[in-house]
C-alpha cells in the first residue's frame, strides 16, 4: 500500500457523512460478490442502518473501528468487537474487513489487519477470532499473516447472489 494513496485512522465518533461513505463501501463490497452478511442488491438505507448501529457501538466503546481513506474517501474498514462475555475480557472478534474495489490489491487489507492487531493489543486483548469465506481472498490474507485455522463449516452462509459458501474460523494469539 502506498502511504500517499491511503491512510489509516481509528474512528471513535462516526459522523453522518462517514456513515454515508461506509454505506457506499459496504454496497460496493456486496456488489462485487463478497459474502459479508448482506444480500444483493443491498439498499442504501439498509447499509446506512447497519453503519448507524455500528456507530452507536463505537461511541459506547463496545467496538473499535479502523478506516482506510484515499483521495475519494473511505476505501476500507475493519472493526473489533470488544464487548465480550465476562469470562472473555482478553478476546475480541475481528469483523467486517471490507476493501473497496478501487483499493484492492494495493495492500489495504494487510494494513487494516495489522492495524487491527495493534489496536487490539492497545485495548488489552491477547486473542483475536474471525471467520472468512473458505478459500477466499480474505482467508488467504489471514493465513499469510499467521492466523491459525480452526476449521471449516460447509454451507455456512450465502454469497450475495444466493449461492452457498463455507466459512473458515481463524484465531491469532497476540504477543
Amino acid at each position: 500500500m502506498s502511504r500517499d494513496s491511503c491512510t489509516l485512522h481509528r474512528l471513535t465518533h462516526i459522523t453522518s457523512h462517514e456513515v454515508g461513505q461506509l454505506a457506499e463501501l459496504l454496497i460496493d463490497v456486496v456488489d462485487s460478490g463478497a459474502s459479508v452478511g448482506f444480500m444483493h442488491p443491498l439498499a442504501r438505507e439498509h447499509a446506512e442502518a447497519f453503519w448507524t448501529a455500528i456507530a452507536h457501538e463505537v461511541a459506547l466503546g463496545r467496538r473499535a473501528l479502523i478506516a482506510a481513506t484515499d483521495h475519494r474517501g473511505i476505501c476500507g474498514t475493519v472493526h473489533l468487537v470488544l464487548a465480550q462475555p465476562d469470562n472473555q475480557p482478553h478476546r475480541a472478534d475481528l469483523v467486517k474487513m471490507l476493501v473497496h474495489r478501487r483499493a484492492r490489491r494495493q495492500g489495504v487489507g494487510a494494513a487494516l489487519l495489522l492495524a487491527a492487531e495493534n489496536l487490539a493489543r492497545s485495548c488489552g486483548r491477547s486473542l483475536l477470532v474471525l471467520d472468512a469465506v473458505t478459500g477466499g481472498d480474505a482467508a488467504r490474507l489471514y493465513e499469510k499473516h499467521g492466523w491459525l485455522k480452526v476449521g471449516d463449516i460447509p454451507g455456512y452462509a450465502r454469497y450475495p447472489d444466493g449461492r452457498p459458501c463455507g466459512t473458515t474460523y481463524y484465531y491469532r494469539i497476540l504477543a
